[in-house]
Formats: structure tokens, sequence, C-alpha cells
């Protein structure tokens, strides 16, 4: 089977319109969750959907647009033939859920793709870091980008282990730690330390490793006068990272309570 990935969308789709004919209610809208575990809603609905049919709507949703019908059943099918591949996409189409309004899939005789009234929670928390991301120092952000810290918290269709998914949440993963670091960089010197200790403990559960996310946490506290809740911090790294790695935090970790205490910590 040949096709390249062509990565997740970068931006949500839009809500799903109202209908064509005068006066008709609006049409349910309709969610794609993939952040930690897969979730389909329709209105207010939770849908099942068997498992061959999840992991279509999945892949669909972390590509660029449709896909050749071959592309997608040999990257999901990696095993089977190509007849046989076909067939199994064929009947995972047919088992996705339909509910009124506008279908989920949009499919042709050669392509098939997520519907563009499909919204993804993934592509919202993509969009909510790239605003964090690019804003010019100094602007303070929406209201919507200093509450992003339980959004972008969450990990991509986590338990999922097949290569289009790991690479996929390589990706986010990255974006959403440095979203993280800028957004509690942002609280904290605007002197929301509630709001910074938040991000940065939801960034340390991303990655326990970021350095970057714990010098948020140790700064936030010596910013509110708490130098044992800061070495408390600084210490509990200090055993992970050498547990994991056998190596000691970064002189830069270790300037910021050396300032403090007048000697370097331990």
């Amino acid at each position: 089977m040949t096709g390249a990935m062509t990565g997740a969308r970068t931006g949500p789709r839009t809500g799903p319109g109202t209908s064509p004919r005068t006066g008709a209610a609006p049409e349910p809208a309709v969610t794609l969750r993939l952040l930690r575990d897969f979730e389909l809603r329709i209105g207010d609905d939770t849908i099942e959907v068997a498992p061959a049919s999840q992991r279509l709507l999945g892949f669909l949703a972390l590509q660029a647009g449709a896909v050749r019908r071959s592309y997608a059943g040999g990257m999901l099918w990696l095993d089977a033939s190509d007849s046989k591949a076909s067939a199994c996409l064929r009947s995972a189409i047919w088992r996705v859920p339909h509910r009124g309004g506008a279908p989920l899939l949009e499919t042709s005789a050669s392509h098939v793709g997520l519907g563009t009234h499909v919204r993804v929670d993934l592509y919202d928390a993509i969009a909510r870091a790239h605003e964090i991301l690019d804003a010019l120092p100094g602007v303070l952000l929406t209201p919507g980008a200093m509450a992003s810290a339980e959004l972008l918290g969450a990990d991509l269709l986590v338990g999922w282990y097949d290569d289009w998914v790991v690479m996929e949440r390589e990706r986010f993963r990255q974006i959403r730690l440095h979203a993280l670091d800028r957004l509690g960089e942002h609280l904290l010197e605007h002197g929301s330390y509630p709001a910074a200790l938040e991000v940065g403990l939801t960034a340390v559960d991303a990655e326990p490793l970021h350095e970057t996310s714990h010098r948020l946490i140790v700064r936030t506290h010596l910013a509110e006068g708490n130098l044992g809740e800061a070495l408390r911090q600084y210490r509990s790294y200090a055993r992970y990272l050498d547990a994991e790695l056998g190596a000691r935090p970064s002189a830069a970790m270790r300037a910021l309570l050396a300032d403090a205490l007048g000697h370097s910590p331990v």
C-alpha cells in the first residue's frame, strides 16, 4: 500500500450548521474526542462505536483531509492482503454510526474522510496551543487561553499503539509541553501564582523529566515566599532524575535555590 502520512490538522473544524429547510432546528453537534480516550458524541448522547470503526474514525481525524481508500485500508490492516484490507475498510465504514443530519464520513469510490462538520477536541487543543505560542510578549492572553491547562494536559488516545497514533501523539506532546511552559511563564509574570502552579504540575504530570516545568514550579513557590515548597519540588525532581537517568538537575535549576539558600541545594 502506498501513501504518506500528512499529519494532524492544526485547527478545529467548524460546528454543525442549520438545516437548509426554512425554520428547521439546528442539527445536533457531533463531537469526536481523542484526548485521553475515544468517545463519539452526537448532541448530548454518547454513541457506541465498533472497535474497527473507532480506529477508522481516529485515523481519519489525524489526516489533513480525505485519503485514498487503499491507503486507509493498508494503514489500518497492515498484515492483510489488499482485497482483505479493502473488505475490512468497507465493513468499518458501514458500521460507523449515523443518526440523521450529515454523515460522519465523506466517501467516494476512491477516497474516505471525516465529515467537515465533526468537531474534534484534538483540533481545539492544537489551536489553543498555537494561540499561546503565537502570542506576543507582554500581551495578555485571552480568558480561554488562560484556562488551557486541563485541555493541554490530556494525551492523545492513551492505550493506542498503532504507529500512526504514536507519531501524532509525540507531535502533540511537544506542542502542548511548549504551550504549557509559555502559559505558565505568562501566568507567573502576571502574578497568577495558583494558576501558574496548576500549569506547571499539569506539565510535569505529562512529562516528569521536563525540567522547564519543574523550574516553573520552583520559581512560583519562591515568588510566593514558600522556600520549603520550592526545595521539596527541587528534591523530588532531583531524586527522579537520578533514578531515571543517573543525572543531576541543570545548573540553571540549582541556581534558583542557591540564590535563596545562600548555597547550592543538595
